[in-house]
């Protein structure tokens, strides 16, 4: 692929996608990974300066006032080849052990993180990702032609929640699962592949020490997943390492 924007790089699967990505005998000519706060995001600033694809873009994803920057930014670094893949990892979770301790604060904050962001994050990287799609129309589906790729979690499956709990992850993640989907019905006659994933559960700060998976062999996982991605994963939910998911 030519170019992949990817959201929360700063620590975690955001940072771990990076450094697979760039591992890949063939990297993205243009990487661009946005942060918060560039001066707390040390490490990847020390990958940034060890390989030059990787753009750092800092902004706070909350201000959807700051998203045509961050289109211009990447217009201008692609001159005009557009953006083949949105790679909307960003997210936030409050632990709660039951429903009494749900805060609707708490749960606007998650719904607009998790949720809200990413939509409004592809609507405005849109046009971009036509182009790129437009410009490798000889190409099938699939993030060397145009893609969305979705983080989700498991959590947001309906019909597979036995236990409850994680009341406001699980719904924000379900609702990001049904923006998947419906974008998957409007940019099917543009040939935009988009996926929902499941990065299974990580030892990242919001997996928690005791996840089983570690952050580089799962990123690494995923990546040699999304590039096998084709026009019949369009529109799906799959995991880490490609198994279908039921929603």
């Amino acid at each position: 692929m030519n170019s992949i924007l990817i959201t929360g790089c700063n620590r975690g699967l955001g940072l771990g996608l990076v450094k697979a990505l760039v591992k890949l005998p063939k990297p993205p000519q243009h990487l661009f990974a946005t942060c918060r706060n560039k001066d707390q995001a040390k490490e990847l600033q020390d990958l940034a300066a060890e390989h030059p694809c990787i753009h750092i873009i800092e902004i706070d994803l909350n201000n959807f006032e700051a998203y045509d920057d961050l289109v211009k930014q990447i217009d201008d670094t692609t001159q005009g080849c557009g953006l083949n893949v949105l790679f909307n990892n960003a997210a936030i979770a409050y632990n709660e052990p039951n429903l009494d301790a749900v805060k609707a604060d708490q749960m606007m904050n998650t719904f607009k993180t998790n949720s809200v962001v990413p939509v409004m994050l592809t609507i405005a990287c849109l046009p971009l990702i036509k182009k790129a799609s437009e410009a490798n129309n000889s190409l099938e589906m699939g993030l060397e032609r145009a893609a969305i790729i979705n983080m989700s979690s498991s959590l947001g499956s309906i019909s597979t929640n036995t236990t409850g709990g994680f009341f406001t992850y699980r719904c924000s993640k379900a609702a990001l699962n049904a923006a998947t989907k419906s974008f998957s019905i409007e940019l099917l006659p543009d040939k935009i592949l988009c996926v929902a994933l499941h990065p299974g559960w990580v030892r990242t700060e919001m997996g928690g020490p005791n996840a089983p998976m570690e952050i580089n062999c799962t990123t690494e996982e995923i990546v040699n997943t999304v590039m096998k991605f084709n026009k019949s994963h369009h529109g799906g939910f799959y995991q880490h390492d490609g198994v279908n998911l039921p929603w």
